[in-house]
């Protein structure tokens, strides 16, 4: 049996992308020969897609693409299996790709996308072959696309994990860019106290009235005590009631009114936020590993 070597291994993965195991089984299947190897893996590749689609892809980065007038913009976020993928040059290029075709060709939902032209193919035919050369399952989970009121500011932080985009209003390019970190630092849910979802405030009362209940305060201070709690829940979450991270004597409600703006929307991305990841004992993975080699 030829010897299979860390060399022979890594030109593999140079031509192909794929997994390092999966180079060293083809190479060693095609008793050392590169090129059969090669062959061997781009066969086995086309099925990839396929038995990685049931993988939980709770890692990834945010994409945002900007026309050069800073009038129209978009944001996506593209989810792998694991943080390595996420700083994967090829991984990073297609988000890239794909926040720009939702800009430029509006798409109405991840269907619509997937369907989109992508050079000579569509995206979802494009997605998987991504997915059989890198061997991990990769989705298009959520978009936005804004035409701006005003003008565009954008701001990606942590290796893409966190995307903004702000739509401000007779503001200039500093307020713009401060909007969007501070939008990216706070996280605020909506504009304004009309943009919270009835259900979240429901849920803050609920627990405020719980907690005020337990002071064994009369009924009418009770209620004054579960009101002054909302009221510091709904400045908490909405932008125009925090604090500005970079001066937090005044609001952003108040740093706005000072410059003659206003913010018209703004959309804000955290990967992975929302999905249950898959917790894995990295050792047994490791141990598993060595057995196969």
């Amino acid at each position: 049996m030829a010897e299979i070597t860390a060399s022979m291994v890594k030109e593999l993965r140079e031509k192909t992308d794929a997994p390092m195991m999966e180079c060293k089984k083809a190479l060693t299947e095609a008793a050392g020969d590169l090129g059969k190897a090669e062959e061997i893996l781009r066969v086995k590749l086309g099925n990839k897609a396929t038995k990685a689609a049931s993988r939980v892809a709770a890692e990834g980065v945010v994409g945002v693409y900007l026309s050069g007038d800073a009038k129209l913009g978009a944001m996506i976020e593209v989810n792998c299996e694991t943080d390595f993928v996420a700083k994967n040059d090829a991984f990073l290029a297609f988000t890239r790709k794909l926040a720009e075709l939702v800009a430029t060709q509006n798409p109405a939902d991840v269907a619509a996308l997937s369907l989109l032209k992508l050079g000579a193919s569509t995206v979802e035919a494009a997605r998987a072959e991504l997915v059989g050369k890198i061997g991990e399952n990769i989705t298009l989970r959520r978009f936005a696309r804004i035409a701006a009121k005003g003008k565009l500011s954008s701001y990606i932080h942590g290796g893409a994990k966190i995307g903004v985009l702000v739509d401000l209003v007779d503001g200039d390019d500093v307020l713009g860019k401060d909007l969007a970190m501070h939008i990216a630092a706070s996280k605020p849910v909506a504009l304004s106290r009309e943009g919270v979802a009835e259900e979240l405030i429901h849920k803050e009362r609920t627990i405020a009235a719980a907690k005020a209940a337990e002071s064994g305060k009369p009924a009418n201070i009770v209620e004054k005590m579960v009101e002054g709690s909302v009221q510091k829940f709904l400045k908490e979450v909405t932008l125009h009631g925090q604090p500005f991270v970079k001066d937090d004597k005044q609001t952003i409600e108040q740093l706005l009114k000072s410059n003659g703006a206003s913010v018209a929307q703004f959309r804000i991305y955290v990967v992975g936020e929302g999905i249950e990841k898959k917790q894995s004992d990295f050792a047994a993975e490791v141990a598993a590993m060595t057995k196969q080699t």
